[in-house]
């Protein structure tokens, strides 16, 4: 057993002095170096042979997405978690680091008060993602509050699938939530479905605001369907993807003969908001059996909770398996509840997706 090393890239004196002096109070965490910018960080990995690197997106010489590069390049599956600024610009350099094959993001502290509110927001933020990711092979044990890490070496499982009666209901709506990794496994699963899509589909991406308009402009330019950030009041359409905007829960209502999707600021779930409870409690009492709920990667365990609710009112529920996810947290504890009806490969879900939506309904509105 030994300490997480991490590698601080950034250009900021204060940013790596604040960084560092806070994960080296974390007894299972250790910085084993700090770079200024990406030419050093380079030069540093051999070196100190990180765990992990916390990188800064704007920085001099070489910035965070050029090292990023580089360093998928030399070190393909060294974690990397960018460290973005809380703004439009800092939004955009972050999903173009996903993209590009970053590991995970976390914002640096803006709008607080003080260095206090700042080192905690660090601690809740920072320190549980590198945990995450790293105490398996760091060979620390996985507290039970956070998820249990993608193995680096692993078997693919062999996908559970529903049998009876159950795997016939039709669903009339699509359900996600997802979380660490997620907007690459949205860009790989939203693309699959044709324009003419017989349902909506609802998303909870675990993001903050700028982030998740984002998103959702760069999905819908990638896929046939309709993707929008969800605005108040919307009417649920099929061929449409609503995706809950950050700082904003999203629920769904029935209204009349249509389904409206309503955004309220209650109070944070699972240390989220918006979480993926609140819509998925709203989405099985508003569609009963024929919903849909579908988790992929992501840390933590938000959205156990409104599995159990889907799985109540009798609907189904899928989840990703441990060997496509980034991280096996919010889809592990479905399956640890026994909630999960079926656990597929992302590349799989799509089309087990297409064929629920189809069940029951005639040819010519049963496209997927």
């Amino acid at each position: 057993m030994r300490k997480i090393k991490v590698l601080i890239v950034d250009d900021s004196v204060v940013v790596r002095k604040m960084l560092s002096d806070t994960l080296d109070r974390d007894p299972d965490i250790e910085v084993v170096g700090t770079a200024a910018n990406g030419s050093i960080c380079l030069k540093q990995i051999p070196l100190v042979k990180p765990d992990i690197i916390s990188l800064d997106i704007e920085m001099p010489v070489m910035d965070g997405l050029e090292t990023l590069e580089k360093i998928r390049e030399e070190w393909p599956d060294l974690p990397v978690i960018m460290f973005s600024t809380l703004t439009h610009s800092g939004a955009t350099a972050t999903l173009d680091a996903l993209a590009k094959g970053a590991t995970d993001y976390v914002t640096k502290p803006s709008g607080v008060t003080g260095l206090n509110q700042g080192i905690e927001r660090i601690k809740n933020e920072l320190v549980l993602k590198i945990k995450a990711l790293c105490s398996e092979s760091a060979g620390l044990e996985i507290p039970n509050n956070l998820p249990k890490p993608k193995p680096l070496v692993t078997q693919p499982e062999v996908p559970k699938k529903t049998k009876g009666p159950k795997s016939l209901l039709r669903a009339d709506v699509v359900a996600i939530g997802v979380s660490t990794g997620g907007p690459n496994a949205l860009a790989a699963l939203i693309p699959s479905f044709s324009a003419n899509f017989p349902v909506p589909i609802v998303i909870v991406q675990h993001m903050p605001p700028f982030f998740t308009k984002l998103l959702a402009d760069r999905l819908n330019s990638e896929t046939e369907l309709t993707v929008q950030e969800c605005k108040n009041g919307s009417v649920l359409q099929p061929g449409h993807v609503y995706i809950a905007p950050g700082d904003h829960h999203m629920v769904v209502q029935q209204h009349k003969d249509d389904v409206v999707a309503l955004l309220n600021q209650s109070p944070y779930e699972n240390f989220c908001r918006p979480a993926v409870d609140v819509l998925f409690r709203s989405v099985a009492e508003v569609y009963g059996q024929n919903a849909l709920a579908i988790v992929l990667t992501g840390m933590g365990q938000d959205g156990t909770e409104g599995c159990q609710h889907i799985q109540d009112c009798g609907g189904q529920v899928i989840v990703q398996d441990e060997v496509s996810s980034v991280v096996w947290g919010m889809p592990g504890f479905v399956v640890k509840r026994r909630l999960a009806d079926e656990i597929l490969p992302l590349d799989q879900i799509a089309e087990e997706i297409i064929q629920k939506s189809r069940t029951g309904r005639p040819p010519t509105l049963a496209a997927g």
